[in-house]
């Protein structure tokens, strides 16, 4: 992969990844909570959204350490989380794992309705635009099976601590790990589930 293939990819990311904040705050905010509003993320401005580690340097970790080590390199990254009150929310129980699934939701959206395209007008674009096009659906598909493991901060994890019956206790120790634990899946874990992200691009785009 070419520099500016590495550029581009990470445009890619930072911009499906602050569709994918938007989509929580507006969730959010139907549900009755305007933190994300009065925090001004309800925005598609990449600026309001960008985090230094998740949105920058994550991503060049990620593509260029395995690639040292002889493997092959991914993009995978996230914006800084867009803050929402709870205890706003319409409905207490369910409200939380709602606007943590919006996320991923998002992203699976943008990556059928970018797949639409590919399935009913490729032979009607360039293959540069195909390319592109690809590379939106892939990324999306990413960020919306890695944002739904279960850990702490990542959207997975507001699913599955409304899905306990009492999630304090291990919320509490996953939170104070979370760093550590995603890094470690990202890098022993995660390539055990590139098949899968491949899979369902294939199936998306219509190559299965």
């Amino acid at each position: 992969m070419q520099v500016l293939d590495i550029i581009f990819s990470i445009a890619i990311l930072i911009m499906s990844v602050v569709i994918h904040e938007v989509s929580h705050g507006a969730v959010a905010y139907a549900m009755g909570d305007p933190t994300a509003k009065y925090a001004g993320r309800l925005t598609l401005n990449p600026i309001n959204h960008l985090d230094p580690f998740g949105s920058i340097l994550l991503p060049l970790m990620t593509f260029i350490i395995p690639t040292l080590l002889g493997g092959q390199g991914f993009i995978i990254g996230w914006a800084k989380p867009v803050p929402y009150n709870p205890y706003n929310l319409s409905n207490q129980r369910w409200g939380p794992a709602l606007v943590g699934a919006a996320g991923p939701a998002a992203n699976i959206i943008v990556a059928l309705l970018f797949s639409i395209v590919i399935r009913f007008f490729a032979l009607g674009i360039s293959q540069a635009l195909v390319g592109i096009l690809a590379s939106i659906i892939f990324v999306n598909i990413l960020l919306a099976i890695f944002n739904l493991v279960p850990i702490p901060p990542l959207d997975g994890s507001k699913v599955l601590f409304a899905l306990l019956p009492n999630p304090y206790r291990l919320q509490a120790m996953m939170e104070e790990y979370g760093l550590f634990l995603i890094i470690i899946f990202i890098f022993f874990v995660w390539p055990v589930i590139i098949p899968v992200v491949e899979f369902i691009f294939r199936l998306f785009v219509g190559a299965v």
